[in-house]
């Protein structure tokens, strides 16, 4: 038997290993991005200079080999479902008996004038790095279009080399369409405070050729205001990665459709990681979900049921995790982005204005249903453990310093949160470790002054 699998990300090399190590069977990875696995999410260090390539692949290049994973980089440029045959661009044609589609992502494009010039790209593939990389030495300004995770990372990466950054992000604060207000306007401040000019409330109206197929600038939709600038991002989003498959039989909506056991309508066809859309998605959790954790979670799920294991996808509890420049951020469960009937909203936020807590719960019974963090850390299984006993909130004050993930003698927040709490709730309640904690803070406090 021979299990082919289209994509070389975290979700297909997940599938990969996993299958391995339940069968014998044979195992073929496709791929054209890059020869070898890496981890996508350390792309941005490379360009600043903290980690060479070699140092982004997770394995050693003799590792395939020795698990007789074979790897072929090319480019699928059809799939006969009928005759289970893929053909490669480079000529060839493989036969496969079980087929694996992890296509990943690919930047949003929304039809801009320009979008396509050279010195343009998103932040996905090891290819975007060097586009990047190509048009770094000299370059006076870049401008990044769009207000999430990945916009942040590019500024970020350009600022390592100190080229001023102009941020456009529709949005009247940074990622206000997925952090409630209170962390959005955090977050805006933050980036202004690390001297990006952050752009709100604004659109992209075109890109300026300089008259050789190269950016020369962008023009502002709002105001007609033009920025020059050698390098433009586009990360206002990714999508999956499927417009190649749409006129085939296979069933595709936003994504590749699938059903609890990641199967399409295909025979012994499966789709996972970025490129798949849930037919019928688990409790809480979206049908689309771009994340790691997700991909890597996807790639088990399926190498379990093609080993006739087989089990259904359970992602659990939502939880997401990133970076703000130097201010870290989590999230567990559900935290809506406004008010919602139904469910409180308890906020605290440190004084310096660079550590924040929220927590969700049910209006009526009081149970957790959620926390968003910036600044702080907790542990997942102290959130998910609460989220899914559906602990009272005034329990879970009590403990906070269960959850508490930061390193050995950073300052303890824990006695002024529930303070906080005790004050916006008329409440009286008081941490369980209460005494233990003033303890830890007159120490911290007499080694510090």
């Amino acid at each position: 038997m021979h299990t082919v699998i289209i994509g070389n990300g975290i979700s297909g090399i997940t599938a990969a290993r996993t299958l391995r190590k339940l069968s014998d069977r044979k195992i073929t990875v496709i791929s054209s991005e890059t020869p070898h696995f890496f981890s996508r999410t350390a792309l941005m260090y490379v360009y600043m200079g903290h980690m060479r390539w070699e140092d982004i692949k997770p394995y050693e290049d003799w590792f395939w080999d020795k698990n007789e994973i074979k790897l072929v980089q090319d480019h699928v440029d059809s799939i006969d479902f009928a005759a289970k045959l893929l053909s490669l661009r480079e000529g060839a044609e493989l036969s496969y008996d079980e087929l694996i589609l992890c296509l990943g992502s690919k930047s949003n494009k929304f039809g801009w004038p320009g979008q396509d010039l050279k010195g343009v790209s998103g932040l996905y593939s090891r290819q975007d790095l060097e586009h990047m990389e190509r048009f770094s030495p000299g370059l006076e300004r870049a401008v990044i279009v769009g207000g999430g995770l990945i916009g942040i990372e590019m500024a970020e990466m350009f600022a390592s080399r100190n080229i001023p950054v102009t941020l456009l992000v529709r949005e009247s604060d940074y990622w206000n369409n997925v952090l409630p207000a209170e962390e959005s306007a955090m977050i805006s401040d933050h980036i202004r405070e690390h001297h990006f000019d952050l752009l709100l409330g604004v659109n992209l109206e075109e890109i300026i050729d300089d008259g050789q197929g190269r950016v020369a600038g962008v023009v502002v939709k709002e105001t007609g205001d033009r920025i020059d600038c050698g390098y433009v991002g586009l990360t206002p989003g990714v999508s999956p990665n499927i417009t190649w498959l749409k006129e085939t039989d296979l069933e595709t909506d936003r994504g590749i459709l699938v059903d609890e056991y990641l199967a399409t309508n295909m025979p012994d066809v499966y789709a996972i990681g970025d490129c798949a859309q849930l037919r019928n998605p688990p409790e809480g959790r979206r049908s689309i979900e771009a994340v790691w954790y997700v991909g890597r979670m996807m790639g088990e799920t399926v190498a379990h049921t093609i080993a006739n294991q087989k089990i259904a996808y359970n992602p659990g509890i939502w939880f997401n995790s990133a970076k703000f420049l130097d201010i870290e951020y989590q999230v567990y469960g559900d935290v809506p982005t406004q008010p919602t009937e139904g469910k409180d909203s308890f906020f605290w936020k440190s004084e310096c204005g660079k550590k924040s807590l929220r927590v969700v719960f049910d209006s009526s019974s009081q149970a957790i249903l959620g926390f968003n963090l910036l600044g702080i850390r907790f542990r997942h299984e102290v959130c998910e453990k609460w989220i899914k006993e559906e602990t009272h909130v005034d329990e879970v004050m009590t403990q906070l310093a269960l959850a508490n993930f930061d390193p050995e003698f950073y300052k303890m927040y824990e006695l002024e949160i529930v303070a906080a709490y005790n004050q916006q709730y008329q409440k009286s309640i008081s941490h369980k470790g209460e005494r233990k904690l003033n303890k830890v803070l007159r120490f911290l406090k007499a080694t510090t002054s």
